[in-house]
């Protein structure tokens, strides 16, 4: 039976990739999982491992070669072949349960997301020597955006945990070993993973492409880099830290390359709390300084009455709540007025890729979410065609996730667009960031009784401040304007919306 090693997905719009290096020749034994390939896209390196077990087929893509999402690589011949690579590598083996009791099981990093390579371990719910059952919760990791549980692959017994709290580890790296069934003796765990390091030398390891070249630039030798990639591999990131490390030993650049803390005195530090920031925290303060670094940032101001929205919302409330099954909320007039303005207004709506300007013919609404660990943007995919009840629902679940850190990478990755309620804080006016590569964010504030004109008199009214910032680089300030009165115009008169006016 022949099994083809296809291109896998490479992340969202990349729709190609480079063959970077095959580390094995066609007639070479292959075990499942075993790694193939390296791919690299624009971005990120992709490694490609074997579906099946057996020996290596034909080499369809050869190394250079520039391969699209899905294309053939090459072939796998399954067969008797097949338990080779399992006789020669008693490491790989590890990473299945075992069938039968007593055997030595290997808790690994889960997927953790498109192009997220590396996790924190924040917590361990289990210690060495506890009993543990499938499926039971082990720990939990965090990444630049979300949180990741890792569960146990079969029950037994945890045996030794090998990354401990606030330690970093790759995606696929090991995180503990297990010994399955009742009654396993815990010394048979070292007795597995002894061989490991026989697999990692056994083998003609490869380093990745990226990190060679990494290593070349920084002048960094090879025996400077410890690698944690896959059999020892020096990846990219490996380089990184070692340059990082070789600088911070430095005498003179390192305190430069900071500024220095303000002296404190001792009464104070004494009553001072140091925590480390989270990946998350630290990924949105980089984000942000990058929004800022590369953007043109403008904001533009106004002011929406929002007398009509409340009427028509107290009228239905109670008929739509009871139809739908949610909430007839603000969030699904102001998502529906500013799909209604990205219409009119379409540069708000792209993104800047090189010297081209992306225009979206789609709105994915990204809608901001404060959550007890930082601020996530889920995105609501569509919504330029969905109803005013599939908005609703649709921000109430993915809110509910995001407070219980249960969003995945791809539901926070694609907005076109955002909106931000700084209102629900009783925030009455700022200036929001801009999340890249999105062009357009808009900022709703709390809704406040103001005295205004109408006709000639001064009545009290609803009011609250709009502010979208922009990308002055796509947008002009015409476009900005025209983009906040038309939201402004929809919410004021929401017949507008119905009409499509």
């Amino acid at each position: 039976m022949t099994t083809e090693v296809r291109v896998p997905t490479l992340g969202e719009s990349v729709t190609e990739a480079t063959v970077a290096t095959w580390f094995k020749k066609p007639g070479d034994p292959v075990a499942a999982d075993e790694m193939l390939c390296e791919l690299e896209t624009d971005k990120v390196t992709v490694e490609v491992p074997a579906p099946a077990a057996g020996t290596m087929g034909d080499l369809i893509a050869a190394e250079g070669d520039t391969v699209g999402v899905n294309a053939l690589l090459a072939t796998i011949n399954e067969g008797a072949s097949a338990a080779a690579p399992a006789a020669d590598e008693p490491a790989g083996a590890t990473a299945k349960p075992a069938a039968s009791g007593g055997g030595s099981v290997d808790v690994m990093v889960p997927t953790l997301g498109e192009s997220v390579t590396e996790a924190t371990v924040s917590t361990w719910f289990k210690k060495a020597g506890d009993s543990v059952t499938q499926d039971e919760m082990l720990c939990e990791l965090e990444t630049d955006k979300v949180s990741v549980e890792v569960p146990a692959p079969a029950s037994g017994t945890l045996t030794e945990i090998l990354a401990g709290e606030g330690d970093t580890v790759q995606a696929g790296g090991k995180l503990a070993v297990m010994s399955a069934g009742e009654g396993a003796p815990a010394a048979s765990a070292p007795a597995a993973d002894a061989p490991a390091p026989v697999s990692s030398g056994g083998k003609d390891t490869e380093d990745a492409p990226s990190a060679k070249k990494a290593m070349a630039e920084a002048g960094i030798s090879r025996d400077a880099v410890t690698g944690t990639g896959r059999d020892g591999r020096v990846m990219k990131e490996d380089v990184a830290k070692a340059a990082a490390a070789g600088s911070a030993a430095a005498p003179a650049p390192a305190p430069a390359a900071q500024a220095p803390r303000a002296p404190v005195s001792a009464d104070d530090a004494s009553r001072e709390e140091r925590v480390k920031m989270t990946r998350l925290r630290q990924t949105i303060a980089r984000r942000l300084k990058e929004s800022q670094n590369t953007a043109a940032m403008l904001t533009t101001y106004n002011e929406v009455d929002m007398t009509e929205v409340m009427a028509l919302r107290n009228e239905y409330k109670t008929e739509f709540e009871k139809k739908h099954g949610v909430k007839l909320g603000f969030m699904s007039f102001f998502t529906k007025a500013c799909c209604h303005a990205l219409k009119e207004v379409p540069e708000v709506n792209a993104e800047i890729d090189g010297t081209d300007v992306v225009y979206k013919n789609f709105v994915h609404m990204g809608i901001a979410a404060g959550t007890p660990t930082g601020l996530v943007v889920p995105v609501i995919r569509d919504a330029d065609q969905m109803s005013f009840a599939a908005i609703e629902k649709a921000i109430a679940e993915k809110g509910a996730r995001a407070r219980d850190g249960k969003l995945s990478m791809a539901e926070m990755q694609g907005g076109t667009f955002t909106i931000s309620n700084g209102g629900v804080y009783g925030s009455l006016m700022s200036s929001p960031i801009l999340n890249p590569p999105q062009s357009g964010i808009l900022g709703m504030h709390k809704i406040q009784q103001r005295p205004m004109v109408v006709n000639g008199e001064i009545v009290a009214r609803p009011m609250m401040y709009l502010a979208l910032s922009y990308d002055h680089r796509i947008v002009d300030g015409k476009g900005a304007v025209t983009f906040l009165v038309r939201v402004k115009d929809a919410l004021e008169d929401p017949r507008r919306l119905l009409m499509d006016l």
